[in-house]
């Protein structure tokens, strides 16, 4: 498997809106970071959707190496 490219050694804070599919980039391709823009295409990664809950701040993964799904777990810290 190859590994995805850290877009940012850090997490994304993004303010999402209840209701609202968030789609994440899992590649670190992406020129929107960190939702996906297609940049995938011809890999073997796919965006991963997160869909709001409610009126809050998320923090993305950043570095791509999360195993929270599309939340940062803070591996970004040990890279």
């Amino acid at each position: 498997m190859t590994s995805p490219k850290i877009a940012q050694n850090a997490p994304y804070v993004v303010e999402v809106q209840t209701g609202k599919s968030y789609w994440w980039c899992s590649c670190g391709m992406s020129k929107s970071q960190p939702f996906c823009d297609g940049s995938h295409k011809g890999s073997e990664f796919s965006p991963l959707e997160f869909k709001a809950q409610k009126d809050e701040k998320i923090w993305f993964c950043g570095c791509k190496q999360t195993q929270k799904g599309v939340i940062c777990d803070g591996r970004h810290k040990n890279l």
